[in-house]
């Protein structure tokens, strides 16, 4: 469905509706009509008067259909021949011819008015559909001058069809573009279309956020003559998003002070260490300096073992903190070792006290990846807790967890949890990452659903499968820094 991008708001209603309301019409056209046939029958002028009657053929389309037109027209061709027999001698020759060129031009004009009537009523056709529907709906000329204005758009926008057809689109709404125009109309220009999220003032103005499609016009000879627009407002749908990402956010904090909390004891085994050699350091550094003389260089070196171990201590704090705060999205390029790296350091300890042995298969120079540190590290720290508590009840056979990252299907990272516990039963894994569910007696199920939520977040995947042994794999692809980037 088209409707012309030059058609003003009369056009699309028809003639009928810009002259057809006025009931003179009718008597207008008869009485030119009589007058015609008088001055025809009265005078022997050498001038076809009879293709007056083209002026009543046109008249009538304006408040007759098909039909009405026909008999009009047929009506005028009697009066024709009539008026030449009254006025007129049979041999008369010329007078023969006009009556013969006035018959013509009527009917060629009643034939070109019924198809353009019918063209018309087309026109208005479609625009009583683009009124039905509930997307707002306008056309605009190459000035981008408003020329079709459909009913969603007054209903959405507020502003009648009066008052928005002849403005500027974009200036009557306040337009506000994800890119500049110019390159939005190059891309119309060459493709014939354009989709995206604009936003538009109303009359009261609010602000709408839409999701907007243009399609352009061309005449016969491929010139670019209007485009079409087509908006949906989205502006409640992305503030529900916008509320859901947010009470997402909430969650994957409370998961994260949740498992930082079950990781006390690696925490402060990981901060003890540095602080543990920053005493014995000092008191080293001490005995130095008590020397006689003073072991100035034996001093220094354990000053400077100092500094190091309170900058570990420093790094291992800014982790924890990290973790432990609320924060936005914040990608950036990571090492995917470095990650796996900062997650071994937490856990250690928690691994220690549960006798579970780790194995590291990290395959060298992996591509970066571009992520959020905090929220990709706590997804790998939720699959190893995940993990432990899975081979907490095993006895009689070793603990082990492995760590594996490599390359996948080209750019992309794979990162592998697994473990060696009492594994997953076929008709759970579905519902793994499903918010709310867990195999846990005091569990929340919320833990694997936050970390499908973030993987999702960065462009990968994650799934779980069953060991041909003992226990289960977590898998998670991410692609790379290059791939993302682009």
């Amino acid at each position: 469905m088209t409707v012309s991008g030059g058609a003003s708001e009369a056009d699309l209603k028809g003639p009928a509706a810009a002259l057809g309301g006025s009931a003179l019409l009718p008597a207008i056209a008869a009485a030119f009509a009589l007058g015609i046939f008088a001055f025809d029958a009265a005078t022997e002028l050498d001038i076809a008067v009879a293709v007056l009657y083209v002026v009543v053929v046109l008249l009538s389309v304006n408040f007759l259909r098909r039909r009405g037109v026909f008999i009009v027209a047929s009506g005028c061709m009697v009066l024709t021949v009539l008026a030449y027999l009254l006025s007129h001698p049979v041999e008369a020759d010329t007078a023969l011819v006009r009556v013969v060129m006035s018959l013509s031009a009527i009917a060629a004009t009643a034939f070109l008015a019924l198809k353009n009537q019918s063209a018309n009523m087309a026109v208005q056709e479609q625009a009583r559909l683009l009124d039905l529907t509930h997307d707002t709906i306008f056309v605009r000329d190459m000035g981008d001058v408003i020329t079709y204005w459909n009913r969603g758009a007054e209903e959405l926008y507020g502003w009648p069809r009066e008052e928005a057809v002849g403005n500027v689109s974009h200036q009557l709404m306040k337009t506000v573009f994800p890119v500049p125009l110019e390159g939005i109309t190059a891309e119309l220009l060459r493709v014939g279309r354009w989709e995206g999220e604009l936003i538009h003032t109303r009359r009261d103005g609010a602000r709408l956020t839409l999701s907007s499609r243009w399609s352009l016009q061309r005449d016969e000879r491929g010139r670019p003559v209007a485009t079409m627009e087509t908006n949906n407002d989205i502006t409640e749908r992305n503030q529900a998003q916008e509320a859901l990402r947010r009470t997402q956010a909430e969650l994957a904090h409370l998961n994260r002070v949740m498992t930082l909390g079950e990781l006390t004891a690696s925490i402060a085994h990981e901060v003890n260490q540095p602080l543990a050699g920053i005493v014995t350091n000092g008191a080293a550094s001490l005995r130095w300096l008590d020397r006689k003389p003073p072991e100035l260089d034996e001093a220094r070196g354990a000053v400077q073992s100092m500094i190091d171990d309170g900058m570990r201590a420093s790094e291992v704090i800014k982790r924890i903190r990290a973790l432990s705060k609320k924060t936005e999205l914040q990608k950036a390029r990571l090492s995917v070792n470095g990650l796996i790296d900062d997650v071994v350091r937490l856990v250690e300890r928690e691994m220690l006290d549960q006798l579970v042995s780790l194995r590291l298969e990290v395959a060298p120079a992996l591509p970066a990846v571009l992520g959020d540190r905090v929220q990709l590290q706590q997804v790998i720290i939720n699959l190893v807790m995940n993990g432990m508590e899975a081979m907490a009840a095993v006895t009689g056979r070793p603990r082990e967890l492995m760590i594996r990252a490599h390359r996948h299907e080209g750019e992309q990272v794979l990162i592998e949890v697994r473990d060696s516990g009492v594994g997953i039963e076929p008709e759970v894994i579905e519902n793994l990452f499903n918010a709310f569910f867990t195999t846990k007696p005091n569990g929340m199920g919320m833990g694997l659903s936050i970390s499908r939520s973030i993987i999702e977040a960065h462009g990968g995947r994650i799934w779980a499968t069953r060991n041909s042994g003992a226990g289960a794999t977590f898998q998670f692809t991410l692609p790379s820094y290059r791939e993302a980037a682009s």
